[in-house]
């Protein structure tokens, strides 16, 4: 069977009766079989998506079938999927099943997709490289010995190597776009509030939000279109109706464009990579589009504002695992002081260790208002800078990541690797859409991904100035 670009595609061969929904599946099963090295599923469900796969083919046959007949999809690790298991990569939650659907995963369900299995992350979301994980790292389909981001890394790699159409995962400061940036893959970040949260392991509760990997653009504005939209269960969810996406992926003749000018000249970034992404302004300059230089006077301030906030939040959160309700309990605990002490140290893994630890001191009352408040306050300083050059430009442009795909077991300092994230925290703490598309390889042939930001729920205009640069449509 050939390698699908997007569920039109297999939707064309569905309606041919060229194939079905079932010799899709056992398609997959099979890339993921023989793919086995790259750690990409914790865990398929091969006898369920096949029964899957025999109902939408009735479905198809009766002509009954939902917006998403034909899409076999991936689930990363965070998602609640009733009766399956949920560990956010994490010894914290072994032997853990989910007692409920969350609202996205069932209106994938509700739309016929077809769900295969459970994809590798790291560990509670917290990482840029996937090798926090419990499982030990996803590995990159372009280079085995390469990191595939993260931290939706196993869902990146899914489908980068072929091993479903499209994948969901969720982005609290990258971690949907940088993996997607690094398997030459679409990623793509809603604005915060457009999907429910409802069903997704919190880590950052004001910055999580799920999103889409996918081959084509198409694919991610069908799947933002059936996920997107208000429910009783969040009450976080935007109330805003939902557009049609996928109608309304014509792009208009000419754009105002802004790149931040700091990133592009960035000594961090990468030299193919500011190379291929100055290519692109030329050749959107040669489209007709404005392509001007910005100021954005907060970049060194990003990442700090982002991990004060972040541990803050992930502290909070994930002191709701303590041994005692569910996941992980410590065999050699003597009292109950005992027990959240040697389930949390066991059962947690390094870097979720070290941001709870840096969540709780700024929390602490005598550090609280030197970082805490301060970084909210800063926090608004770059929304409201972000929100007003949206309001010049229709799009600010800028790199994904300042590097390609780096080698497993490279970045073992903290820090290195949380600058990693330095370019796409901003849209997270701005709260607004963002997408990364690939635009090239380097000479080692890495992905390079270019990101592109728009206005709050702007996610039509987005997701059809990307099809510009994937050339998925024509301006």
């Amino acid at each position: 069977m050939k390698r699908f670009h997007s569920l039109s595609e297999v939707r064309n061969e569905l309606a041919a009766g060229t194939t079905s929904c079932r010799q899709l599946v056992e398609y997959y099963l099979g890339n993921i079989e023989r793919q086995q090295h790259l750690n990409a599923f914790l865990e398929v469900w091969p006898d369920e998506a096949l029964a899957q796969a025999d109902a939408v083919d009735a479905k198809l046959a009766a002509g009954t079938a939902g917006p998403l007949a034909g899409m076999v999809i991936g689930l990363k690790d965070v998602l609640a999927y009733a009766g399956h298991s949920l560990q956010s990569s994490s010894r914290m939650l072994d032997g853990f099943k989910s007692l409920f659907t969350g609202t996205a995963v069932q209106r994938l369900l509700d739309a016929d997709a077809i769900l295969i299995g459970r994809q590798n992350c790291d560990e509670f979301a917290m990482g840029g490289s996937n090798e926090s994980s419990f499982f030990g790292p996803a590995r990159n389909a372009a280079d085995p010995e390469r990191v595939p981001g993260g931290s939706s890394g196993g869902s990146a790699v899914a489908v980068q190597a072929d091993m479903c159409l499209a994948s969901i995962g969720s982005d609290t400061g990258g971690s949907v776009r940088q993996p997607a940036a690094f398997c030459g893959v679409i990623g793509f970040k809603p604005t915060y509030s457009r999907i429910s949260r409802y069903g997704l392991v919190a880590f950052a509760s004001s910055f999580d939000q799920i999103g889409p990997i996918t081959r084509s653009v198409q694919d991610a504005a069908l799947l933002l279109e059936v996920m997107a939209g208000p429910d009783g269960m969040d009450s976080t969810a935007s109330q805003r109706e939902v557009p049609a996406y996928s109608q309304q992926l014509t792009p208009a003749a000419h754009y105002r464009i802004g790149y931040i000018a700091d990133a592009i000249d960035n000594e961090g970034l990468n030299p193919e990579i500011k190379s291929a992404l100055e290519t692109q302004l030329d050749i959107l300059r040669g489209q007709g589009h404005v392509v001007e230089a910005v100021d954005f006077p907060y970049l060194d301030f990003m990442i700090p504002t982002y991990y004060i906030l972040t541990t803050a939040e992930a502290s909070s959160n994930l002191g709701r695992f303590d041994g005692v309700k569910y996941g992980y309990r410590a065999a050699d605990a003597t009292d109950l002081e005992s027990l959240y002490k040697k389930s949390r140290s066991q059962g947690f893994g390094a870097e979720v260790q070290r941001r709870i630890l840096l969540g709780t001191f700024v929390l602490s009352a005598n550090y609280y208002d030197a970082y805490y408040t301060k970084a909210q306050r800063v926090r608004r300083l770059i929304k409201d800078k972000t929100d007003e050059l949206l309001r010049q430009f229709d799009f600010l442009v800028l790199p994904t990541t300042p590097t390609t795909a780096f080698k497993i077991g490279e970045k073992q300092d903290p820090v290195s690797m949380y600058l990693a994230d330095i370019f796409t925290v901003q849209a997270s703490l701005a709260g607004v859409p963002a997408i990364s598309v690939p635009i090239g390889e380097d000479s080692a042939g890495l992905p390079i991904g270019l990101q592109v930001m728009a206005g709050a729920f702007r996610e039509a205009d987005l997701l059809a100035f990307a099809g510009v640069l994937t050339e998925e449509v024509v301006a």
